[in-house]
């Protein structure tokens, strides 16, 4: 999520923040330098790959077999994110044995270079015991960088969730921004929506059975709920697989800090539940 809407900002939480700090060397092909990402402070590590900064929340209590640790792959790890915001939320994924995890890939809104970084924490998570098929849960423009990685890698998503989700580009932050990230001129990417805007892309989830959650307000104008959350859903409806969708739209709620983005029940149960779900896949 923006640390401010591009117009109008809307009201930030004010706290103090502690975390690890990580330096890390910028990356050629991304829209911004490594900085030090997961300042929510939690139990955990931060550590690099593919020359990015990465964050890891430890889950809580004893440690399920190697190759079947679950675990939660966030979106966007940025400087200010994971927040304050979302503390509650990830502390019910440790506590209830499921890590979480994330890399720092820059303004990249969901590009094929982010996915490959992307890979690369995956590959190291692996490494390390977790499971091949963590959830992948996308807060706001994170969302992008979720939606991709499902559309890449269905066999390797064990669901998608959501907090007011981008899922096209073109709404938030628009083809203008997003061109960079994507190393093409904004002409070039409009041309290339039905390959590289992830909505455009959705029925590879869709027909992989990728079962969603998102929580999204009625009343955001930054990340529309129509043509983002809205769409998916309309996605899987239209392919027969509405069942898999669970769209919670917050009435009255716009793109922000209302706590009930961040301690809804139902999207905690369904991240714990998939991220469970996929420790238990076959490999």
């Amino acid at each position: 999520m923006p640390t401010r809407s591009p117009k109008g900002a809307f009201p930030l939480v004010r706290t103090v923040l502690t975390g690890l700090v990580i330096l890390g060397t910028a990356l050629v092909g991304f829209a911004s330098e490594a900085a030090p990402p997961g300042r929510l402070t939690l139990p955990g590590e931060s550590f690099t790959v593919a020359e990015r900064p990465a964050f890891l929340f430890a889950a809580l209590g004893d440690p399920a077999p190697a190759g079947r640790r679950p675990w939660v792959l966030y979106a966007p790890t940025l400087p200010a994110y994971p927040d304050e915001a979302e503390r509650w939320m990830h502390e019910q994924f440790t506590r209830a044995g499921i890590a979480v995890a994330g890399v720092d890939t820059g303004e990249s809104y969901g590009s094929p270079a982010a996915v490959t970084v992307t890979e690369a924490l995956h590959a190291e998570m692996v490494r390390r015991g977790f499971a091949a098929k963590p959830v992948i849960l996308g807060r706001s423009r994170g969302g992008l960088w979720a939606s991709a990685w499902v559309i890449r890698h269905p066999e390797w998503s064990a669901g998608l969730a959501g907090i007011y989700p981008v899922y096209d580009w073109r709404t938030y932050p628009g083809v203008d921004k997003a061109a960079a990230a994507y190393d093409r001129t904004p002409e070039a990417l409009a041309a290339a929506a039905a390959e590289l805007c992830p909505i455009e892309r959705i029925d590879v989830a869709a027909r992989a059975g990728i079962a969603v959650c998102i929580i999204h307000g009625d009343q955001d104008t930054v990340v529309p709920l129509g043509p983002n959350s809205g769409r998916l859903r309309d996605r899987y409806v239209d392919l027969g697989k509405g069942d898999l969708v669970n769209l919670i739209v917050a009435t009255g709620q716009g793109h922000s800090f209302w706590e009930g983005f961040f301690r809804c029940q139902a999207l905690v149960d369904f991240v714990i539940a998939r991220a469970r779900a996929g420790a238990a896949a076959p490999e």
